[in-house]
């Protein structure tokens, strides 16, 4: 069975349906800047109106983007701390529209 809302996927193949803040954690400290250089959360649609992705920078943090086409935001900054990104997208995500199941 899919996500329910959204599904979050990283680089190396690992997903996580409907993540909570603590799972957007875990999968955010997997992240490393050799195989598993980002993660992607966004609807389980066809054409998703909005994601977002958390990338490791190279000189160390990482880049977050935010991006929701129905509301047309495009947003992308930069943070060192895992807790505050997966806090904020979590707050984000769930500000989002989701279609009907």
């Amino acid at each position: 069975m899919g996500a329910q809302y959204y599904g979050a996927d990283s680089e190396n193949g690992d997903r996580i349906d409907d993540p909570s803040e603590d799972a957007l954690f875990m999968l955010i400290s997997d992240l490393n800047d050799s195989d598993n250089t980002f993660v992607v959360v966004q609807p389980d649609d066809d054409d998703p109106v909005w994601f977002a992705s958390v990338g490791v920078l190279d000189e160390g943090g990482y880049e977050i983007v935010r991006r929701d086409t129905t509301r047309n935001e495009h947003e992308v900054t930069t943070s060192n701390s895992i807790n505050d990104i997966s806090r904020d997208l979590t707050i984000w995500m769930a500000a989002r529209s989701i279609s009907a199941c």
